[in-house]
This record gives structure tokens, C-alpha cells and sequence, in this order.
């Protein structure tokens, strides 16, 4: 029927049920067809009778072979394939905070994912090998059976808390508390320190899922202008006098979406105005992983505070493994203690084997090295990526200090709505500027994913879209100059 690879990494279990999964997809096992018995198929491969049993019951759970009893296993005779696309439910309308968010996780087939906010699947794949897995796993005494301490495993929170020291962030474990990645963090700080009617101040533009919660807390989002140099210091002064805002969430080391950092100097003063208007201050920090560092190592609230009036949060997801979705917060006792509460009242606590997973790797020294591969893909990604954009004809005038984001403004004259919708027809998710507006202001700007707006495709339908805009609006000019001369 077909060989099995002695040589192969492969256990030789998952090659049966690859091979079997194969000729089923490929009808060369029609449905109804009894398939070769668990003794049979052992002595024909030369494996034991357990290890046909792994990969039968395998494909017994993904609902391709049926076991009849006695009569043994056949091919199933319903579809094989997945559930029908029909059957998708989407979260949300075109373009919406939530549909975008569906969009970048379900990875539909043929859909180049430019706006993105992840990395290629395939840039993360080494990050946890499985034997860190394994051995994460038997870090923990009782096994699959472990529970995990609510604020987190011990170990793996000094561990964190040394990275952040390694950053210039005077913490220890007591003051570090785990979550499932930086969404959970927006959600806890949300649940333990704003009440419905309360304002909070927000950059824009920022994140959109951010927003999205704010409102689902029943608060007044005030909107602050992001600078290419930090959030802008005269508008957020005002916005507190006019507003008492009680709390700021800010980024302050590459800027979702722009990839804008924020100077040293620009912190400190927003430190003071938050000083002088009682703001608690939530600083973001998930897309600090990817900043190239030396010479220009990035600069953070948390650091310049001391923790003090600040609560920060970060995540491994984006840049280590999106299946653990380990993130982790830190601030002083207090604000960790209400954050905490909320966290057992909504979830208990977060999962054991991603925790010990997490430490694991962490322990074992793998986070730097992948950390290094990552910036130099990065920087690659950056250079072919704005070189494809401004010949196509994006605008990038403030590029930013490094990371997965580029904010391009498209040229006058373009409709910003259309071109993303018929980018999505063309199987091109881009996401418009206005998405990011903290009040959903038009903008003329798209945000790029470096790592997925390298393909020769997204430039071509680009350069196409463009130049046919700039014709259109030359033709408008010409029109409007004419019916002036008229006049």
C-alpha cells in the first residue's frame, strides 16, 4: 500500500495516518472501503499492532474512518473534508475592528494578509520546538493534572521580571501577573479600574480592538493625536483640563499602527502631566519585542517611573507562539492585587502547560537567539517592503524605528474605502486608517505588515490602483480649471 521512512524525524504513527489521510483525500480509498486490518497493516510495515492502532484511532477522531466492531475499520461515507465554508460565522461587517481581527487569525487560503498584525507562520515555527514542550511538561509534578497559581507560576514570573529588569524596569516577581497575551491585559485593566461614564484618553490613531472594549465598558474614549515623535503633549494636556480622564493607554515604543516610537523627553513630560491630573497610565508594550535596540535602545514609561502611577503589559504571542497566548503585566502591589481579582473572577487563572511551556524556554536561553533571527528578518522585510511601496506610490514619510508596521498614505485624489474593499475582492486584506481613528475619523493611510507586503502582487495591484486614481483626479483638475476658465 505504501512505505514508511525509518529514517524520518516522523514518528512512524503520524506517517500512517499521513499516508492513509492521503489516499483517502485522493479517493484512491473510495468511502465505504474497508481498510486493511490494525494486524495486517502491522506485519505488511514491520511496526508493532499499537502503533496502526495510534494512527487509526487518529483519523477515527477526524471523522475519515468509521470502526464497525468486529467487522473492522472502513472509510467513512460522509465528506472528508473540513466543515463547509458556508457554515463560517463572521464576527462582524467589512473593515469592522472584529472582523479584521477574524480575518488575520482565520487565514483564509489566497488571502495575502498585508495589514496584518502577526507574523508569517513560518518565521515563529523554531521559536518552541516540541521538545521544550516535553520538557516543559515535565517540569510540572502532577503532570496534565496541574493547577497554576492565578498571578502565575513563580518561577516563570522572576523570569519575566528579569527580562523586564534586562530593559532598565525595576521589578520583581511579586509585581509581574501572567495573562492570555496583551488582550487580556486591555481586558483586566478594564474590568479593575474604569466604570461606565468614566473618560479615558487614547492615542489615535491606535488600536482598534482597544477601542472596541473602551466602548463595550461604557466609557468616553478621548482622543489624543499621535506624533511621529510621541503622543502630542499640548493635546493631551488639554484633553485632561477638559475631561479628567482616569486613565491614558499609550505605546510607547513602536506605535501600533505607525511603527512611531516616542523620545526620551516626550515621556518625561507626559509622566508630569499625569502627575498633575491624577492619570493612571496602561503602557502598552506588545510590538517592544520587535525594536531593533543599539544604538537607539527604546526608552519606556515604566522605566522612567519606576512603576510608579504606570501599569505595564506586554505579550509572547506575536513574537514567540501564538498557540501558548503568554503575556504578562506588571505594576505596583496594589494595582497587581485589583488586577488580579479580576482576573480569578473571569478566567481563574491562565493554563499550566502554557505556563510551564513558556518557562521552559525562556530557561533554556532560546528567547534572545530567537529574538535576534527575528530582527534581522525584520529589517530585511523593512528595506524590500518600503523600497516596493514608495514605487508603487505610497507615501512613507515617517518610516519609523523598526517592527512589523509601515503607515503609508495614499495619494490625493484615491478613495481610501473602495480600493480596501476591492483589494479584499482581489484576495488583498488592507486595512484603512480610518479603522485606527480613536473617533473613526477619515484617513487617507493604510497600515503594512512589512513581513507580508514584500510580494511583487501587492505592489503590482497597487501601482495599478494608484496610477488610475492620480488619472482620475488629474482628469477632475483639468475639469474644475476648465469650468473656471469658462466662468
Amino acid at each position: 500500500m505504501f512505505s514508511l521512512d525509518r529514517d524520518s524525524s516522523t514518528p512512524l504513527a503520524d506517517q500512517i495516518e499521513q499516508r492513509l489521510h492521503a489516499l483517502i483525500l485522493a479517493t484512491q480509498l473510495p468511502p465505504g472501503a474497508r481498510l486493511t486490518s490494525i494486524r495486517q497493516l502491522a506485519t505488511q510495515l514491520g511496526v508493532s499492532p499499537n502503533t496502526v492502532v495510534t494512527a487509526y484511532d487518529r483519523l477515527v477522531a477526524a471523522g475519515l474512518i468509521d470502526a464497525r466492531g468486529t467487522a473492522g475499520f472502513y472509510v467513512a461515507e460522509g465528506p472528508a473534508n473540513a466543515m463547509p465554508d458556508a457554515a463560517r460565522v463572521e464576527a462582524g461587517e467589512e473593515q469592522e475592528a472584529v472582523w479584521l481581527a477574524q480575518q488575520a487569525n482565520d487565514q483564509k487560503a489566497g488571502v495575502l494578509l498585508a495589514s496584518s498584525g502577526a507574523l508569517p507562520a513560518s518565521w515563529l515555527e523554531d521559536a518552541v520546538p516540541a521538545a521544550a514542550v516535553q520538557r516543559g511538561l515535565a517540569r510540572a509534578q502532577a503532570g496534565m493534572a496541574s493547577r497554576c497559581p492565578p498571578q502565575g507560576l513563580p518561577e516563570l514570573r522572576e523570569r519575566i521580571a528579569m527580562l523586564l529588569r534586562g530593559q532598565g524596569i525595576a521589578v520583581d516577581a511579586g509585581r509581574v501577573l501572567t495573562t492570555y497575551g496583551g488582550t487580556q491585559a486591555i481586558d483586566l485593566i478594564c474590568r479593575a479600574f474604569l466604570r461606565p461614564g468614566d473618560a479615558v484618553a487614547v492615542e489615535t490613531p491606535g488600536y482598534f480592538l482597544l477601542f472596541d472594549r473602551l466602548r463595550q465598558a461604557g466609557v468616553t474614549i478621548v482622543p489624543v493625536p499621535r506624533r511621529h515623535d510621541g503622543i502630542d503633549l499640548q493635546a493631551l494636556d488639554a484633553a485632561c483640563a477638559a475631561h479628567r480622564p482616569r486613565l491614558l493607554f499609550i505605546q510607547s515604543v513602536l506605535h501600533n499602527p505607525t511603527g512611531w516610537g516616542s523620545t526620551a523627553a516626550n515621556l518625561h513630560r507626559v509622566l508630569m502631566l499625569a502627575q498633575r491630573h491624577g492619570l493612571l497610565i496602561a503602557e502598552d508594550d506588545v510590538q517592544g519585542h520587535f525594536h531593533p535596540g543599539t544604538p537607539n535602545t527604546p526608552t519606556r514609561l515604566a522605566q522612567l517611573s519606576g512603576l510608579d502611577g504606570v501599569i505595564y503589559y506586554s505579550s509572547f504571542a506575536k513574537a514567540m507562539s501564538p498557540a501558548l497566548r503568554m503575556g504578562y503585566m506588571a505594576a505596583e502591589p496594589a494595582l497587581i492585587k485589583a488586577l488580579l481579582r479580576e482576573k480569578i473572577v473571569s478566567v481563574l487563572t491562565t493554563a499550566a502547560l502554557n505556563e510551564y511551556v513558556l518557562l521552559e524556554v525562556l530557561a533554556a536561553g532560546r528567547w534572545r537567539k530567537h529574538l535576534d533571527r527575528l530582527q534581522q528578518r525584520l529589517a530585511q522585510a523593512r528595506g524590500a517592503a518600503t523600497r516596493q511601496l514608495r514605487e508603487a506610490g505610497v507615501l512613507l514619510d515617517h518610516p519609523g524605528e523598526g517592527g512589523l508596521f509601515l503607515w503609508g498614505a495614499l495619494p490625493a485624489g484615491v478613495d481610501v474605502d473602495a480600493l480596501v474593499k476591492d483589494a479584499f475582492r482581489n484576495g488583498i486584506l488592507l486595512v484603512r486608517g480610518a479603522t485606527f481613528a480613536a473617533d473613526g475619523a477619515r484617513d487617507a493611510h493604510l497600515r503594512f505588515n512589512v513581513a507580508f507586503a514584500q510580494p511583487p502582487r501587492l505592489a503590482q495591484y497597487l501601482r495599478e490602483q494608484l496610477s488610475a486614481g492620480a488619472s482620475t483626479q488629474r482628469a477632475l483638475e483639468r475639469a474644475r480649471s476648465a469650468a473656471l476658465r469658462s466662468t
